[in-house]
């Protein structure tokens, strides 16, 4: 634990006007001290964690944190700002600012650390302490859990004027019960609310608590429940899944609860676990701010006897998302998620099938079945093997895509109505657009079978019977009867138009879908453009390969003029940046779009434009050259499958010069040009806002 933190990572007058500001600062120290190697991207790695979800808490506390290469060991930074800094807590700017960095493979032991400073920082004393420390030394020993450092002898001695309680809602800010334990019965008003409703027993809670780095929150939101339980007379027992592993809840502890607390944003491990129960499902910070409304929330739903029928259960998806969230915000969520798990069938079908038609010719289509007639010795008989496989995963695609859609939406219960739902649309010809409309038809119908309250003997058998067996018979009958006919006819008339692009309209269409690929660097639009050209594969034409082409060179443009940029104009990026611009040939080559990302996090406004730019140049300059491609995947490596490579060549290297032209144009109009790392005296307020 000395090792955690040290006096040089504190600073007790922490300056800084912004959260970014801040995290720069106290990522410095890490620097100096050898903890951070790489500064620029353990910021970036920062700015991720944050963008996530704000990590500013009720009572003046900002825990920015993360999980990164870039981190040698846990390490803990911590400033105290009189003027407060902004880190989107609910009740205000926080003072005490911790910066947690935990390397990529941090053992459970020292995560385990890390989270008992989460617990601890649910304790006025233990915060007031902290106001009250007039040096870096006592601020290190209190937070390393020496005996009696001064700090916390001042606090005993009298806590300071307008010590904030952190993280805790007003109702539920009482010290533990006298045995010490949190989550202890303490006698008064609670416990007798909590008899009245099940005799002499008091009312039982089970929770989960998660987030997405598993070190701050997750520990936090458990900590808060169990105070808040043991003020109310609750027992509570809480399964945290966080970074150092977790320890499932004893089943017969589950069975008993009378209700549930799922405070998470990352998917809910088994949770299966807890169906048929009163369940209050929320965000981690919800568990952390107001825990004291939940388990009133819960217990209300249990006395009612039944689950809540105004908000279901959340999908994994939809676990992080803010209450001000509106609906195209989830729809592209659900539909992200769909497409990220087809992609790995697309990956894996696609390229078996390239590599198909690279050993066999294009006429591999026509070979009898392998199980049927195979020949070791023979390369037809193994690229009929390559082909067929190939065509077995890509016959997953569209099932894959809608199961997972309405897994996105309503959970596990969502993926039986989901793939049957896309089986049906390549039945009935819909294809890929059948498969969308198939996966939100039986999200939607899961989440309205939810709605109906059931008789608690029925509850355990809703999501195994109930649930898929309606869910699967409305979407069934809407497909086959309602919407998959129309949709049909639509994905024919979209087909046959692709097949028909010629001169101008073709060469506009490379620029739409160039741009598309540029935009947000394999996010949604990305997703959505790579998806409308793997669908025109299924059923491939000369119109539908010429998109596959346009879109796959397009997509390889980002990475590649990055990295042409850091080459011939390296003083115009940082040395991190430089470093990554080596692996983004790579990357590019790969047609791995991400590989852009690093760039673009730290410099939007000058990186994006410029990859459109290029991406948009690619894109027509390919349907002009009419490149044709079969493979969904690969990059450069499968250039032998591209109709008309050369000019396909050209197409991409074109692209990557316009980009790499304009990033360089438009960092120069900037002035700066960092040799170094940026040193704190030289930072900009630019740089700080974009890191």
């Amino acid at each position: 634990m000395s090792e955690l933190i040290t006096a040089g990572l504190v600073d007790l007058d922490l300056s800084a006007g912004t959260k970014e500001a801040a995290a720069r600062s106290l990522a410095e120290r890490m620097r100096a001290l050898g903890r951070v190697t790489d500064l620029e991207g353990f910021l970036a790695d920062v700015a991720a964690r944050e963008a996530q979800m704000p990590t500013g808490l009720d009572g003046g506390i900002g825990i920015p944190h993360c999980r990164s290469e870039h981190v040698t060991r846990p390490t803990l930074a911590f400033g105290r700002a009189s003027a407060g800094i902004d880190f989107g807590a609910p009740d205000g700017p926080a003072d005490l600012i911790f910066l947690i960095a935990a390397p990529a493979g941090a053992d459970s032991d020292h995560l385990t650390i890390l989270s008992a400073l989460a617990r601890q920082l649910m304790d006025t004393e233990f915060t007031g302490a902290l106001r009250a420390a007039e040096s870096a030394e006592a601020v290190a020993a209190l937070l390393r859990g020496d005996d009696t450092p001064p700090a916390r002898e001042e606090v005993r001695a009298g806590q300071p004027a307008g010590v904030r309680e952190p993280g805790v809602a007003p109702e539920t800010a009482q010290a533990p019960d006298s045995s010490g334990t949190p989550g202890g019965d303490t006698p008064g008003v609670g416990e007798a609310a909590a008899g009245d409703a099940h005799g002499s027993q008091p009312f039982r809670l089970v929770a989960v608590t998660s987030c997405p780095t598993g070190i701050a929150h997750t520990y936090m939101a458990a900590e808060a429940l169990r105070r808040a339980a043991g003020d109310v007379g609750v027992e509570i027992a809480v399964e945290t899944q966080g970074s150092a592993g977790f320890t499932r809840l004893d089943p017969a502890v589950v069975a008993a609860a009378d209700g549930v607390i799922l405070a998470h944003d990352v998917e809910v491990r088994e949770r299966a676990r807890f169906a048929g129960k009163p369940t209050v499902d929320v965000g981690v910070k919800a568990g952390v701010n107001r825990p004291g409304e939940l388990i009133a929330e819960v217990r209300a739903l249990a006395a009612a006897g039944g689950v809540p029928a105004a908000r279901p259960a959340a999908a994994p998806m939809d676990a992080g998302a803010r209450a001000g969230d509106g609906f195209g915000t989830r729809l592209r969520t659900w539909l992200m998620t769909g497409v990220s798990y087809m992609v790995p069938f697309v990956a894996a079908g696609g390229l078996l099938i390239a590599l198909a038609f690279a050993v066999g010719g294009y006429q591999v289509n026509k070979a009898p079945s392998v199980a049927d007639h195979f020949l070791w010795t023979e390369s037809a008989s193994w690229a009929a093997l390559f082909f067929q496989t190939g065509g077995a995963a890509f016959a997953f695609l569209v099932p894959v895509l809608a199961g997972y859609i309405a897994y996105g939406m309503a959970d596990r219960p969502g993926l039986v109505p989901g793939f049957v739902g896309g089986s049906i649309a390549l039945t009935v010809n819909a294809g890929f657009l059948g498969g969308l409309i198939a996966g939100l038809l039986a999200g939607t119908a899961v989440l309205g079978v939810r709605r109906v309250t059931v008789p608690p003997a029925l509850r355990g058998i809703m999501p195994v019977v109930v649930i898929p067996l309606l869910s699967s018979a409305v979407v069934g009958f809407l497909m086959f009867l309602v919407v998959g006919k129309p949709v049909a006819a639509l994905q024919k008339a979209l087909t046959d138009w692709l097949g028909g692009l010629s001169g101008t309209n073709a060469v506009v269409l490379g620029a739409v879908l160039g741009l598309m690929m540029c935009f947000d660097l394999g996010g949604p639009l990305n997703k959505c453009a790579y998806t409308f050209a793997v669908g025109g594969l299924a059923d491939p034409n000369a119109g539908s390969l010429k998109v596959m082409a346009a879109v796959m060179a397009a997509g390889m443009v980002p990475p590649l003029a990055m990295a042409l940029a850091t080459a011939v104009r390296g003083r115009l990026f940082t040395r991190a940046e430089r470093e990554n611009g080596k692996a983004a040939w790579v990357l590019g080559a790969s047609f791995i779009t991400e590989g852009a990302i690093p760039f673009a996090a730290a410099d939007p406004l000058r990186v994006i434009p410029s990859a459109m730019a290029g991406g948009a140049v690619t894109g027509a300059l390919s349907m002009a050259f009419g490149c044709t491609l079969r493979a969904p995947h690969g990059g450069a490596f499968v250039v032998p499958l591209i109709g008309q490579p050369l000019l396909y060549l050209v197409a991409i290297a074109a692209g990557t010069a316009v980009g790499a032209a304009l990033v360089v144009l438009l960092k120069g109009l900037r002035g700066q040009e960092p040799e170094t790392e940026p040193q704190p005296e030289a930072t900009t307020p630019a740089a700080v806002a974009t890191a």
